[in-house]
């Protein structure tokens, strides 16, 4: 294998932004968690998506945005929301074919972040 970083073997930046948009249009149909994103700049929260997933699949972007825990304190995610968002996203790596083990590195790399994006 080669050493291709996990963000290469995505495609980079215009297969992250890809996954990042059918994410995105997951989420905002799913009634469960869409009211989090009613007053949101989904443009801009698709743009720092993207830099946030790029960043920690080992690409070239700088994530320069908030910690975790700070950009999602007040939101109140459940446990139940965390799961229904994090499958959006299994779901949106599977529709692109991303191999598995690097599907499940993202996952996990996510579930890593649970306790400081869930606060209720």
């Amino acid at each position: 294998m080669s050493d291709a970083t996990l963000y290469d073997r995505l495609g980079g930046e215009p297969a992250v932004g890809a996954v990042v948009n059918e994410f995105y249009e997951r989420v905002l149909a799913d009634e469960r968690v869409a009211h989090h994103f009613d007053d949101v700049d989904m443009a801009d929260q698709r743009s720092h998506q993207t830099k946030f997933l790029s960043a920690v699949t080992g690409g070239p972007m700088a994530y320069e945005g908030d910690d975790m825990e700070t950009a999602h304190e007040g939101l109140g995610v459940t446990e139940d929301e965390f799961d229904a968002i994090a499958a959006h996203l299994d779901a949106a790596l599977r529709e692109f074919d991303v191999a598995d083990a690097d599907r499940e590195v993202v996952m996990e790399t996510v579930e890593g972040y649970r306790d400081d994006i869930v606060e209720a």
